[in-house]
C-alpha cells in the first residue's frame, strides 16, 4: 500500500515544502513511508525552489506508482476539513481516474482528517496564547479566520471551531468572531474579515486574527491574501489605531502532527503499508 499525504496544491513552494515536512514527521512518528502529493497546482512549482526535486501532483503520482505495480493508495487529507465540495471534488477526481484505468483498477481510501479528532480548536487556542504572550497582549479581541467556499459544511465547521477556541481561552481574551477571507455570495462565509476589522471592538487597538489555515501560500503567510486584507484596513483607519497581528499557522503544529499519525495508525491496522527505508 502507498500512503500520502495530500493537500489541495498552491503555486507557493512554502506551502510544499510544508507539506514534505509534515509528511516526513507523520513518517517518522509512524514507522511508514508517507509521500507528499499535492491535488493539483504544485506540479508548475520550479523544482530549484524545491530543493531540485519537483512535486507530484495526483494524477502524475497515480500514474508513476502504478507503473511500479503499486495498486492501493491511502491518503491522509491535509485538509482543515475534508468534508465539503473539497473532499467531494477529490474523490471523484481520483473515481475519474479509476475509470481511466479501465480493467486494470486500483484502489484507494482515506484516513481521517484533522477535523475528526477535534484538535483544532486546541491548536488555534495554543496559537492565540503564543502570540499574546510574544506581544505582550492583555485581553484582545480575536478573529479566527477560514478561506470561505460554496458549502455550508466548512462555515459551520469554522463557527464551531471558533466557539470551542472561545471556550478554551475565556478571559484570556475579550471578543471573538469568526469570518471568512472571501465568499460574500454564501451567506455562511459572512462576516468577511475585512467587514469585520470595520467594526466596533476590532477596528482599533491590537486584534489578533487567527487563520485556519494549514500552510503558507498565496492566501496566508507573509504577503498573502489575508495580510493583505489586513493591511488595508489598518490602512484605512487613521494613524496606527488599528494593528493586526497574526498567529501561526494550524498544520505544523504538534496536536496536529500527532492527530495525522493517529490517524494513519488506526487506517492501517491490521493492513501493513510500504515501510519507510
Amino acid at each position: 500500500m502507498i500512503v500520502a499525504l495530500i493537500d489541495n496544491g498552491s503555486l507557493e513552494p512554502a506551502a510544499h515544502r510544508n507539506l514534505r515536512a509534515v509528511a516526513d514527521a507523520v513518517a517518522a512518528n509512524s514507522g511508514v513511508k508517507v509521500h507528499a502529493v499535492s491535488w493539483k497546482h504544485s506540479d508548475r512549482i520550479s523544482a530549484d525552489a524545491l530543493d531540485g526535486t519537483a512535486a507530484w501532483c495526483l494524477p502524475a503520482f497515480i500514474g508513476a506508482m502504478r507503473a511500479l505495480g503499486h495498486q492501493s493508495f491511502l491518503f491522509i487529507p491535509f485538509f482543515i476539513s475534508a468534508q465539503g465540495a473539497v473532499g467531494s471534488a477529490l474523490r471523484r477526481d481520483l473515481e475519474n481516474l479509476q475509470v481511466a484505468a479501465g480493467t486494470d483498477r486500483f484502489e484507494f481510501g482515506f484516513t481521517e482528517g484533522l477535523a475528526a479528532h477535534g484538535v483544532i480548536p486546541a491548536i488555534v487556542a495554543d496559537r492565540i496564547r503564543a502570540t499574546k504572550a510574544e506581544l505582550k497582549l492583555v485581553c484582545p479581541p480575536v478573529i479566527v479566520v477560514d478561506h470561505g467556499g460554496p458549502s455550508p459544511t466548512s462555515g459551520s465547521l469554522r463557527d464551531t471551531i471558533a466557539a470551542a477556541v472561545r471556550t478554551l481561552l475565556g478571559s484570556e481574551i475579550s471578543a471573538l468572531t469568526a469570518a471568512s477571507m472571501e465568499g460574500e455570495d454564501h451567506p455562511h462565509n459572512l462576516p468577511l474579515l475585512a467587514d469585520q476589522l470595520a467594526q466596533p471592538g476590532f477596528n482599533h487597538g491590537d486584534v489578533v486574527v487567527a487563520p485556519l489555515f494549514l500552510s503558507p501560500g498565496r492566501h496566508a503567510g507573509p504577503g498573502g491574501d489575508l495580510a493583505e486584507i489586513a493591511t488595508a484596513a489598518e490602512d484605512h483607519v487613521a494613524g496606527t489605531a488599528l494593528r493586526c497581528h497574526f498567529t501561526a499557522l494550524v498544520g505544523h503544529h504538534p496536536l496536529a502532527l500527532e492527530a495525522l499519525t493517529r490517524a494513519l495508525r488506526h487506517a492501517l491496522s491490521p493492513v501493513h503499508a510500504e515501510s519507510s527505508p
